[in-house]
């Protein structure tokens, strides 16, 4: 269903070894409660893709659809906003304000008095960014996000519009990191990343505890028996970790789990070659603006160095076929949303590829639209029609 394309598969030799426990099971259980008690909550759809399993010579293909995600277009809006809470919450206890707000409070604006004088700030490709910024729109708080100079100003808007101030870095999304912790320690802003690093792993966490919602939710919706691979897009690693922690947590033994990485953006691939953590240089030159993150998630790379099955790199122009695929089947997929998508039809194409991960006609594949159209613009040019 795709071209030829070339692209780089590695299978992970660490694969199956034992390791920490990055994501706890009562982190899980707190956020789910969490989430699901929010206003407008509902489980995103899995889509059957009967089409496409059979070009593909698999069993099935189902693909978990987050574009309407609390109306944020992605699936980011499970992880930033939940860590905002949070933070407030430990934040208000700190100062002895409140010593156990809860959500509901700061939704009724109990508290806004005293979370008016916080301020959150993120880096962001744009949808974590458009996720932290409706969080503390609708928790109470104040917001500054730093974009860098390639994010487009559709996204900056969409950003904007929940009342945050955009700054624009030069650089990559991995200069704005730096920069938002520079000015974070200098201002006392309270960082709200959906990357680690050593000494800051706690709001991730609480980012990625948010993610492992959107897996679940998918098996709840699966029918038996249950997958036997997930492709998943890469960025710095956080979801394709969060959801390979639900996955082992609900499914023994846990699907195939390969991770599908933009070939300009490729630092999960990078370290899995070197075995250790790996900065990709350069200008990190992709369509992919999600996944255009040259540095591993500290989190992410624990759980993916043990538990991830494989890791690809694609070019930019498979994702663009991908999201033309999925519009003729009425699915608006964004340019980072379908990388797993793309790396499954590659890889299916590809004996040799197919046979590393051991896809075959009993193969039952799942896939996450981890965006819709969150740059409408782009979209309409990529695909040749407004998404709708």
């Amino acid at each position: 269903m795709l071209a030829p394309y070339s692209f780089q598969l590695f299978a992970n030799p660490n694969a199956g070894t034992p390791g920490i426990v990055v994501l706890p099971a009562g982190g899980f259980r707190r956020a789910k409660a969490e989430i699901t008690s929010w206003p407008g909550y509902a489980p995103t759809p899995l889509r059957d893709l009967p089409k496409i399993a059979q070009a593909a010579g698999v069993g099935v293909v189902r693909l978990k659809d987050e574009a309407p995600r609390f109306g944020l277009g992605s699936f980011k809006a499970l992880g930033g906003a939940y860590a905002v809470a949070n933070l407030l919450r430990d934040e208000l206890a700190r100062r002895g304000v409140a010593l156990s707000a809860s959500s509901a409070d700061l939704l009724a604006g109990t508290w806004r008095e005293a979370t008016a004088g916080i301020t959150v700030t993120s880096a962001t490709d744009g949808n974590h960014g458009r996720s932290v910024a409706w969080g503390a729109q609708r928790f109470g708080c104040r917001a500054v996000i730093f974009v860098h100079e390639t994010v487009s100003q559709s996204r900056i808007d969409a950003i904007a519009a929940y009342g945050a101030e955009v700054r624009v870095v030069p650089g990559t999304y991995d200069d704005a990191v730096r920069e938002t912790d520079r000015m974070a320690k200098a201002e006392g802003w309270q960082v709200v990343s959906d990357t680690s690093w050593p000494g800051y792993t706690e709001v991730p966490r609480d980012v990625m505890q948010g993610y492992r919602l959107m897996a679940d939710e998918a098996l709840d919706q699966w029918e038996l028996p249950s997958p036997t691979h997930v492709f998943i897009q890469g960025g710095v690693g956080g979801a394709a970790a969060s959801v390979s922690v639900q996955m082992r947590a609900r499914i023994s033994p846990a699907p195939a789990l390969v991770v599908v990485e933009p070939e300009h953006a490729s630092c999960l691939l990078a370290s899995a070659e070197t075995g250790a953590l790996t900065a990709v240089p350069g200008n990190l030159d992709t369509l992919m603006a999600g996944l255009a993150c040259g540095e591993p998630s500290l989190l992410a790379w624990q759980e993916l160095d043990r538990a991830a099955a494989a890791f690809m790199a694609i070019p930019d122009v498979a994702a663009v076929d991908c999201m033309k695929l999925l519009a003729k089947q009425g699915i608006v997929a964004g340019e980072s949303g379908v990388a797993g998508l793309a790396g499954f039809l590659l890889a299916a194409a590809d004996p040799a590829a197919r046979e590393t991960l051991g896809l075959g006609p009993d193969s039952r594949v799942l896939l996450f639209n981890t965006e819709g159209a969150t740059d409408p613009a782009l979209y309409e040019q990529l695909v040749g029609h407004p998404a709708g």
